[in-house]
């Protein structure tokens, strides 16, 4: 059977250039045209991860660029997913799946393994949808990743797919990247650039013009589209943490949140419906040295700042991460916030960290078998290599309200509790959430929670304040997916897209 599915792949000259989104854009655009189009990203590394509906899991980004061509997550879409758990290593998920943590030398031994990996899900992904729109990772102009790539031109170069530039003039010296990016690219992945995008550009289109002329004279290359820069658009980030907020009066805050920040923080983007509220001033508390976030011994002492709620979130190393935490005086912060009444929730790994013990007998995250924990609730969770990966569908019950909630579970780790003072608040499930004796402390592995209006609302009642109840965080993305796919469609050449896309294809 020929496939007759066309791939393209959108590549960038930066990390954070607008791969993610120009990719989600495309397969708006094209879903829209009720063409079955899939995204793909032949390997991500990110600690913001997603879980399939089959119980797999894959980048958070994919996840959002499956929502933008309406269909569900698959784990198809991406294959090898890394997610550092030190400055060397990181574990290796294959097909949805944790095979292992590896370091960056084993892992770049595995690269031929994991190719294979990728190809099988393109292949099937092939069988399926018409289009194929492939993300890049980073840039392709990494000298030093070149041998064995299969993120960026080695993944193009095995399947024969032409690839799109994608550049942020925000930044800076945009034709120099561009430019330098297609230098130091050989010659046949030279020739699979069938064109140039402009990424968040403000000002008069007519200045920039006699540079995208010089532009397509100096490389022979089409200047497809010129992005404009988006204010407050709202999707969920691919890794780096987001920390603006839209613009309010601070006089319409209720209330303040704090979300201390460390090395390992994983899938952060549970705080964007946080973020978003116009309610709501939500606080990403980072270290003085942000440059030695792994090294405890370059950090000081800081207190966190007076708030309403402290969230302690996720971690892929939760004992190095708890032990930062400790190493900045944040425990004491917590418990002197606790004694004036403060409110506390713990997610995931946040969770753990406010048991008594966290215990690593088969030293899934170092050397050590223990750790003391925070000691604010009566838990102890051992860590185990097999991941808890479920959607999750239940009821939240707090000050006798209830509410239906979505969310997903992504954890390494069994709880127990060690006597029966705390209260479950998710449909009688203990093991997924519960509230401590004094009702000062939640505690739950549910991520994604916070996205269910209804329940944020029910949560910010727990936390003291009564907050306007507004759209959902999922209808939030979605009519941010429908914006960003409005600018796509004005000021990107789709049709020559296609065009080249259609004629690249049909050259095999």
């Amino acid at each position: 059977m020929t496939n007759t599915a066309l791939t393209l792949m959108v590549q960038g000259t930066t990390s954070d250039a607008g791969k993610s989104t120009l990719v989600a854009a495309i397969c708006r655009l094209l879903a829209r045209k009720c063409i079955k189009v899939a995204p793909f990203k032949p390997q991500n590394m990110a600690l913001n991860s997603a879980v399939t509906k089959d119980g797999g899991e894959i980048g958070r980004a994919q996840a959002v660029q499956a929502h933008a061509a309406n269909i569900e997550p698959e784990v198809d879409f991406n294959p090898i997913l890394l997610k550092p758990n030190s400055d060397t290593g990181a574990q290796v998920i294959v097909h949805g799946k944790a095979l292992s943590s590896m370091e960056a030398d084993s892992y770049h031994d595995y690269k031929k393994v994991a190719m294979q990996a990728v190809l099988q899900s393109h292949q099937r992904l092939q069988q399926r949808f018409d289009y194929i729109v492939v993300e890049g990772a980073g840039s392709p102009a990494e000298i030093n990743l070149r041998e064995g790539d299969i993120a960026n031109m080695g993944f193009a170069e095995a399947v024969d797919c032409p690839v799109v530039l994608i550049a942020d003039i925000d930044r800076g010296g945009v034709f120099a990247h561009l430019v330098g990016t297609l230098e130091l690219l050989s010659k046949s992945e030279q020739q699979r650039v069938i064109g140039f995008v402009i990424n968040r550009f403000r000002g008069d289109i007519k200045l920039l013009e006699p540079g995208l002329d010089w532009l397509e004279q100096k490389t022979g290359k089409p200047v497809l589209g010129v992005l404009p820069y988006l204010h407050g658009l709202s999707i969920a980030s691919e890794d780096a943490v987001d920390t603006s907020q839209p613009d309010s009066k601070q006089q319409n805050k209720k209330l303040k949140v704090v979300v201390p920040v460390y090395p390992r923080m994983s899938n952060h983007t549970d705080f964007d419906a946080l973020r978003w509220h116009p309610e709501i001033d939500l606080h990403f508390v980072y270290p003085k040295d942000l440059s030695n976030l792994n090294d405890l011994r370059t950090q000081q002492l800081q207190p966190l700042p007076s708030c309403d709620l402290i969230i302690l979130p996720g971690s892929k190393n939760v004992q190095a991460d708890l032990a930062f935490l400790k190493s900045l005086g944040w425990q004491h912060c917590i418990n002197k916030h606790l004694r004036y009444g403060g409110k506390v929730i713990g997610i995931c790994g946040g969770l753990q960290m406010l048991g008594n013990d966290i215990l690593d007998p088969d030293h899934i995250e170092s050397d050590r078998l223990s750790s003391s924990g925070l000691g604010l609730l009566p838990i102890t969770t051992t860590l185990t290599s097999d991941k808890t990966l479920t959607n999750v569908t239940t009821e939240l019950t707090l000050l006798e309200q209830n509410s239906s909630v979505e969310g997903y579970e992504i954890h390494a780790g069994i709880t127990t509790e060690l006597n029966d003072s705390m209260t479950t608040i998710f449909a009688e499930n203990k093991q997924l959430g519960f509230v401590s004796q004094d009702q000062q402390i939640i505690a739950t592995y549910l991520h994604g929670f916070f996205d269910n209006s209804a329940a944020l609302r029910l949560l910010m009642k727990w936390a003291g304040v009564d907050i306007e109840q507004v759209q959902s965080f999922k209808e939030q993305q979605n009519n941010a997916l429908n914006t960003l796919a409005d600018s796509v469609e004005q000021h990107l050449d789709m049709g020559r897209i296609n065009q080249l896309t259609s004629q690249w294809s049909s050259h095999e």
